[in-house]
């Protein structure tokens, strides 16, 4: 049976993985690209509210979000083999609103269809309350592990089916903890970002131990290759928070010499810089998880190429006016995570950290708008001035001949300067050396 290359990571330190945690198929295009042309593994991550077994509000389950990836790679050619693809958040985190009987059945039912559609990557997480916990009191350690026991006993069980079908087939890593706001970044604005301590960290592990080898899933806690901590980096709507090694030190000592086969994972990387993602991979985070980055990117791409068009067709797709509308119309996704003035908000939804945008890109009329865009700019060529004034950077890489001069390529590559921050930090390429 094919090694798990994520039970490498402990062991080749400082070479770290990063996560793609998004469903955007134009950003998921260039991350495989992109690994592709660094000749190394990928992990791409779904959450369980974007893919469960309803849907998610990407209307995906598991096994479709698979196939959807595969066909990505086929797509643009990489092999499918050196795909890692995740889980994340799974747990009742969708279900909140249920009291633990309902909550836990749904988030059972969710690990199971992850593992047996062969994710290799689970993140268990049932940090979050649901509708009958105290709402005054923090969730126990002995709760949360608890309930990540009961999933982690699914997950033995989806596995063993899987192995029915497919006997080759690799047995997952798994991440325990959540020390991170939800997925997608902080929604309230915080002054100060407190690192996770030591005894904390120490607890967990040791509550986790425990109580899997109660539960009879020390298989599963054997496969445990980290844990999800706070090493005090975080962004919100408009605020940043960048690695400070200082802060994080006797939290990354305590892991680098007591925890010899076992990283930390680092949730809402987004936006620091490659330095401080370094960083973080030689103190032993060695799994960089980044999402809204990704996309903020891709909307940054498409911002400029709709000014582009504006002076070139004269009939251009409006694609910033319709998302504004569409965001206007429907904003469930943005209005709890954004606060202020109206000439804020409108900034916010534009332009923010937290990307709320991203939840609007598939809908029909925003990706119409997407569609006509290309297609304008497909059919007109592109000025190199132009390209010079709203994508210098692309500007510069198509004279060097590294880039094509379609919106297509063009949008990819602007995805990929993110990517290169991640690559530089993790030396991914490394893992399976």
């Amino acid at each position: 049976m094919k090694k798990n290359p994520l039970f490498l990571l402990s062991n080749k330190r400082p070479v770290g993985v990063y996560s793609a945690c998004t469903a955007s198929d134009l950003v998921l295009e260039a991350t495989l690209e992109f690994a592709e042309e660094h000749n190394s593994s990928v992990v791409i991550e779904a959450t369980a509210n974007q893919v469960n077994q309803f849907g998610g509000y990407t209307g995906m389950k598991p096994a479709d979000y698979r196939e959807f990836v595969y066909g990505l790679a086929d797509k643009v050619g990489y092999d499918k083999s050196r795909i890692i693809l995740g889980g994340d958040h799974l747990g009742p985190l969708t279900w909140t609103d249920l009291n633990e009987d309902e909550a836990m059945k749904n988030a059972v039912e969710l690990v199971y269809d992850y593992v047996r559609a062969g994710f290799t990557k689970i993140h268990l997480d049932t940090s979050m309350r649901v509708a009958d916990d105290s709402t005054t009191e923090m969730l126990s350690n002995e709760t949360i592990a608890r309930r990540s026991a009961i999933m982690a006993k699914a997950s033995l069980e989806a596995y063993d089916e899987l192995l029915k079908e497919n006997p080759d087939a690799i047995f997952p890593a798994f991440i325990i903890g959540s020390e991170v706001p939800i997925p997608g970044g902080a929604q309230e604005k915080e002054e100060t970002l407190a690192v996770t301590s030591p005894e904390d960290f120490k607890e967990t592990y040791r509550v986790f131990k425990e109580t899997f080898t109660e539960y009879g899933v020390e298989k599963v806690f054997d496969a445990v290759i980290g844990i999800v901590v706070q090493p005090g980096v975080e962004f919100g709507d408009e605020d940043l928070f960048q690695y400070n090694r200082e802060n994080a030190k006797v939290l990354t000592a305590t892991l680098r010499d007591e925890f010899d086969n076992f990283v930390f994972e680092g949730h809402s990387t987004d936006y620091q810089t490659p330095e401080h993602l370094r960083e973080m991979v030689e103190d032993g985070i060695a799994i960089l998880k980044v999402g809204p980055a990704l996309t903020f990117a891709l909307r940054e791409a498409l911002f400029a190429l709709s000014h582009i068009e504006d002076q070139i067709t004269t009939d251009p797709s409006r694609f910033i006016d319709v998302l504004e509308e569409t965001m206007l119309a429907s904003p469930g996704n943005w209005q709890k995570h954004y606060h202020g003035t109206d000439a804020e908000l409108a900034i916010k939804r534009k332009y923010s950290y937290s990307d709320r945008a991203r939840y609007y890109l598939p809908t029909p009329a925003v990706q119409a708008a997407i569609n006509k865009l290309v297609a304008n700019l497909e059919a007109t060529p592109i000025p190199m001035t132009l390209l010079s004034q709203y994508m210098p950077y692309q500007y510069r890489r198509i004279k060097d001949g590294k880039v094509s001069n379609d919106p297509l390529s063009l949008i990819k590559d602007y995805v990929k300067l993110y990517l290169d921050d991640y690559q530089f930090a993790t030396h991914v390429d490394e893992l399976e050396a």
